[in-house]
């Protein structure tokens, strides 16, 4: 292990034990503009938030790359997958003390990974210019259009964007998805006379999983299975109105769905409002995903590289408005270790990751993004 990688996993650890909600991520944005700045980079911070811009110009003229991570921890009344916890303990020493605050999606990871690319391209020399972009409240789906909302990042005219994402994957692999990735989501609000409601949640062709195990059954899944549609609908009762949510891929398929909706809504007697369009689905633009596997391959060897064939149905990402205006892919960084039990399960109550994948990721990303800088 280099002391790059040790103080990569310390950085991770001093995140992890004080995680900060979205919109409240002002420790982590400045213990990321300390590193950014130390390291030599052009550091700009309140970017939408407490989002970080951080710009690192190389000698030579050339493209303009983006690099995403995101910073926010997730709210644990509100984990998406509740399971049992296991009773096993892999943060003993760093875990969160902030109550009701936990990184179980890996953003920490995620930022510790950002900067030490950052760290490592600027030894340099490097060709053109890699803007990193640290993200505040990704969980909401608000930091990515708050931090565009400032043109700061189109500014740049950056040519490609790339991010990572932990998933329950080997730790020491990677895995690319060519002109697949993660639903949209869409809103309903119904309204109900004299307490009658619906259940919509009819519509959905996946279940959520069972359990862990069955949770990275179906991660695994999508190295095997072929592209196919999904509907993912949750609801809840506020008051007399019923809200939907719908996690829909490919988003082409929306309209049909809002249809279903108002007809189901109609038949209970309730009145449909769609408060906004729905927000986009990721998609990993196909050949720059496809050119990345390949080039990874050669760097991380054959066995290191997956090929994910179908999308997650049960989350969505905001990276998806960075890929519309710079086209680019998010890869799935595995941080699972079954030797150990961690599960490395974003959204899970006892999520785990291997803290070796930090250096597999930055590795990975800092060859990628200086062979993408000179093409």
């Amino acid at each position: 292990m280099t002391n790059l990688d040790e103080e990569l996993i310390a950085l991770r650890r001093a995140i992890h034990r004080d995680p900060e909600l979205a919109g409240a991520e002002r420790q982590t944005a400045g213990l990321v503009a300390e590193q950014m700045r130390a390291a030599g980079l052009e550091v700009t911070t309140g970017v939408g938030g407490h989002g970080v811009l951080a710009v690192l110009d190389g000698s030579v003229d050339g493209p303009t790359l983006v690099y995403r991570a995101d910073m926010d921890a997730v709210d644990t009344a509100h984990a998406v997958h509740p399971y049992p916890h296991s009773g096993r303990i892999f943060d003993d020493g760093f875990a969160s003390r902030a109550p009701g605050a936990a990184h179980l999606c890996g953003h920490d990871l995620h930022t510790a990974i950002g900067v030490g690319v950052a760290r490592f391209l600027a030894r340099g020399p490097v060709r053109g210019r890699v803007a990193f972009v640290f993200q505040p409240a990704e969980e909401p789906l608000r930091g990515a259009r708050a931090m565009l909302d400032t043109g700061l990042v189109q500014r740049l005219a950056p040519a490609e964007s790339y991010a990572l994402h932990c998933a329950p994957f080997p730790v020491g692999t990677l895995a690319v998805s060519p002109g697949l990735g993660l639903p949209g989501i869409d809103h309903a609000r119904i309204e109900f006379p004299d307490g009658r409601t619906a259940d919509f949640t009819t519509l959905s062709t996946v279940e959520y999983p069972a359990d862990t195990v069955d949770y990275q059954a179906r991660f695994r899944a999508l190295l095997e299975t072929e592209p196919r549609d999904s509907v993912s609908v949750s609801q809840w009762t506020a008051g007399s109105v019923t809200n939907v949510l719908s996690r829909v891929w490919p988003q082409e398929q929306f309209p049909a769905l809002r249809t279903r909706i108002q007809q189901l809504a109609s038949r209970a007697g309730g009145q449909v409002e769609f408060p906004a369009d729905p927000f986009p689905a990721m998609v990993n633009t196909p050949d720059l995903s496809t050119r990345a596997g390949e080039f990874l391959s050669t760097v991380l060897g054959d066995d290191a590289v997956l090929w994910a064939r179908a999308s997650w149905p049960y989350n969505c990402e905001d990276f998806a408005l960075f890929l519309k205006e710079a086209p680019g892919a998010m890869f799935y960084l595995g941080v699972a270790n079954p030797e150990t039990g961690m599960n490395g399960s974003p959204h899970t109550v006892d999520f785990a990751a291997d803290e070796r994948a930090i250096g597999h990721g930055v590795r990975a990303m800092s060859a990628l993004l200086t062979h993408r800088l000179s093409v």
